[in-house]
């Protein structure tokens, strides 16, 4: 697979097949993040509901694939025969630019995670029509402590289950406890933020709107390094 995912990409440029699957699927998540915003300022709360959670839903799983079990394209960490431009060019632009985006990818899995848990728990159905309750929405460290417990049972299981029929690696390990650490970090944001918004409609709209500001900056830094690498350039990669 790897070998396959390093072959020449689709769109005709300096870039692997996995660096443009990569692109094409950035593109594609953003633009359905947009649309959903669209539909959010319609009051189209249903569409945006299903839409919203498709979308980040498969984010989530492509984007954990691609960082954590093939490290390809854009991200890698090539080094610097893999970017064919000064190294002052690379230095002062290049690493800043894409350390940013490594830093919003981050933040973008945070809130992925939290928006998904939130939309299901801000929602309220008034004469069978989804709507935001505007009512307080907070939840207890004791709570949260038991959630986090059951989440940490069922990814250990898991774990457990992939070593007994594949064998324990060291890669597998990182990505269960990265998956953790993303979660934690999901509850570690709601209690802060549950105090700062403590009305469950409010906080889903503020949040959505951070949520999708850095979305489109994070589509916006990627295609800036994905351009710098393989199209103004492109160095020896591979």
């Amino acid at each position: 697979m790897l070998e396959w995912l390093k072959q020449p990409g689709f769109f005709g440029t300096h870039a692997t097949l996995g660096a443009d699957i990569s692109q094409l699927m950035a593109t594609l998540f953003t633009g359905l993040f947009i649309i959903g915003w669209i539909q959010a300022r319609r009051r189209q709360a249903d569409r945006h509901h299903w839409l919203m959670l498709g979308g980040m839903v498969a984010m989530l799983a492509f984007f954990t694939s691609y960082y954590l079990f093939r490290q390809l394209g854009v991200l890698a960490v090539e080094g610097k025969e893999g970017f064919g431009g000064s190294q002052a060019l690379y230095d002062h632009v290049f690493i800043p630019i894409l350390t940013l985006h490594i830093v919003l990818v981050i933040i973008g899995l945070v809130m992925a995670f939290y928006m998904i848990v939130l939309g299901f728990r801000a929602q309220a159905f008034v004469e069978g029509k989804r709507v935001l309750n505007e009512v307080l929405l907070q939840t207890s460290w004791a709570r949260i402590g038991l959630m986090f417990g059951g989440v940490t049972a069922v990814v250990l299981l898991l774990f457990a289950v992939r070593v007994a029929s594949a064998g324990f690696s060291a890669r597998k390990l990182t990505v269960y406890l990265s998956l953790l650490l993303l979660i934690g970090i999901v509850f570690a944001v709601e209690t802060a933020i549950q105090r700062i918004w403590p009305n469950g409609a409010q906080r889903h709209r503020t949040l959505g709107r951070f949520t999708m500001v850095i979305y489109c900056i994070l589509f916006a830094t990627g295609s800036i390094t994905y351009t710098m690498l393989y199209i103004l350039y492109p160095g020896k990669i591979g």
